[in-house]
């Protein structure tokens, strides 16, 4: 089941909340488990009890750390759970792509059916290893409840694509939360707007972007080149951030408080920036339990540190997928973040904004054509022909068709991606403080713009042909 659903919008989630609502306090962590599990097992039936296995894993071995004695054991105890965790992750989604680098390099044909990807593995595996690491470090206690820790990883707002949750974020919301009506209103009004994104600006750019990247290599003009990778630059950031949105919008809801995972990131000014605004979640995760175990900046020499971005941006792009294009994607911004320690940000510091923008956008779409290509050669051949260095035309009559159908898709996007209406928004509601008669149209119309909005949504969704979720794959 996804967000983008008809059923979920006018079946699944009005019962949710109803009864969330209507059942005793001491009853809704119960409620909101069992909707989280049948959310799940709505289109992954068979790996709701995988996801079940995972829960009591770290379940068991959360209490055992807690309780052990010595450093040692402790840490062999943590060791063991990583392990497991990751052995499972491992064999879903990287055992396959294992076994070819084995069969290539031994030449021997191994017998191998591949298994399907259960959805959100990544999430809920990396929110798991958190939680364990955090008792491990003392910084939580283990739950004793297996219901409140079973909610804490599989609630449904956050479930199949993230943002990945901390444990000690809503430890305490977990126990205990109050919903006042500005919740109501806040989360709903965040859920629509992360809607809209999702409908009617990633599905679009979607639909084009995979128009562009079926073309061959051969067949691309620049022109419709760059219309594909701005396409889904455009799909990727409202796509995900647009769940972001609706999931944060959710849990708020139901009393719970989400950090923010993305932060407007096509208005960095350098690849740091852009990745401290860019899926913030999973950034802070290989920071804390990555980056700096291994020693981050402070280590005795400059090139341990540089050192370390590269294991964790490998890392990174490897967690995205097993393939070589995105370890590639993860490792291309290791090289990039090392060069602007050494003096790219030194230098950046000095040039205009705008160039520093460009200089941004550019790198970020290179990025963008490795993560979405299906191999090296295809990914080469795009960006050669995005920048002439090709005898392929400029462009020709698919490129115009394309900005003429989505002209007005682009422009919407484009404005979206930059905090004009975030500014909009501060700017009405410190007037409304300000007077009561302003307050009051302004929620008026606030009511008429959101219901206007979730009515044209729910038009779209009718006639839908391309509603996936792009995380979904991780």
């Amino acid at each position: 089941m996804v967000f983008s659903s008809l059923i979920f919008l006018y079946v699944f989630l009005p019962i949710v909340i109803l009864l969330y609502f209507i059942l005793p306090k001491i009853f809704r962590n119960t409620l909101l488990l069992i909707a989280s599990l049948f959310f799940y097992a709505w289109g992954e039936p068979t790996y709701v009890v995988l996801m079940l296995i995972s829960i009591l894993i770290n379940y068991i071995m959360g209490l055992v750390i807690d309780k052990a004695d010595g450093k040692s054991k402790r840490l062999s105890l943590l060791w063991i759970t990583i392990l497991l965790n990751f052995a499972i992750l491992g064999y879903y989604k990287y055992a396959g792509f294992f076994i070819d680098i084995y069969a290539d390099i031994t030449g021997q044909t191994i017998e191998w059916e591949a298994v399907p990807l259960p959805i959100g593995i990544s999430f809920y595996t990396f929110q798991a290893v958190s939680y364990i690491i955090d008792v491990y470090r003392r910084d939580v206690k283990a739950q004793r409840s297996l219901i409140d820790l079973s909610l804490f990883i599989s609630l449904f707002p956050q479930l199949v694509a993230g943002p990945i949750v901390r444990y000690q974020t809503i430890a305490e919301q977990i126990k205990q939360r109050f919903v006042a009506s500005s919740d109501l209103m806040i989360g709903t009004r965040r859920f629509i707007q992360g809607l809209g994104k999702k409908v009617l600006i990633a599905n679009p750019m979607g639909s084009v972007a995979d128009e562009v990247f079926a073309i061959s290599a051969a067949d691309l003009t620049t022109g419709t080149a760059w219309v594909g990778i701005i396409a889904y630059s455009l799909q990727i950031y409202f796509d995900f951030s647009g769940y972001s949105d609706m999931a944060i919008g959710l849990a708020r809801i139901f009393g719970f408080n989400f950090e923010e995972n993305f932060n407007y990131p096509y208005i960095a000014q350098s690849i740091t920036e852009f990745w401290r605004r860019w899926h913030i979640s999973l950034s802070s995760w290989f920071r804390d339990y990555v980056y700096f175990p291994l020693g981050g900046s402070r280590v005795s020499h400059q090139w341990k540190v540089y050192r370390n971005l590269l294991i964790v941006w490998t890392f990174t792009g490897f967690w995205h997928g097993a393939s070589w294009t995105f370890m590639a994607w993860g490792f291309y911004y290791g090289i990039l973040i090392c060069l602007e320690k050494k003096f790219l940000l030194n230098w950046l510091s000095k040039i205009p904004r705008v160039v520093r923008h460009v200089y941004v956008l550019i790198l970020v779409m290179i990025g963008w054509v490795f993560f979405r290509a299906d191999n090296f050669t295809y990914s080469f051949d795009y960006i050669k022909t995005m920048f002439f260095i090709t005898e392929n035309e400029f462009y020709d009559y698919s490129t115009l068709i394309y900005l003429q159908d989505n002209g007005i898709y682009f422009a919407l996007a484009i404005v979206l991606a930059i905090p004009i209406y975030m500014l909009y928004q501060n700017w009405t509601e410190a007037k409304a403080e300000q007077s009561l008669a302003f307050a009051a149209s302004l929620r008026v119309w606030q009511t008429v713009y959101y219901m206007g909005l979730i009515l044209i949504v729910t038009m779209y969704l009718v006639n839908a042909t391309h509603n996936p979720f792009i995380y979904f794959r991780f």
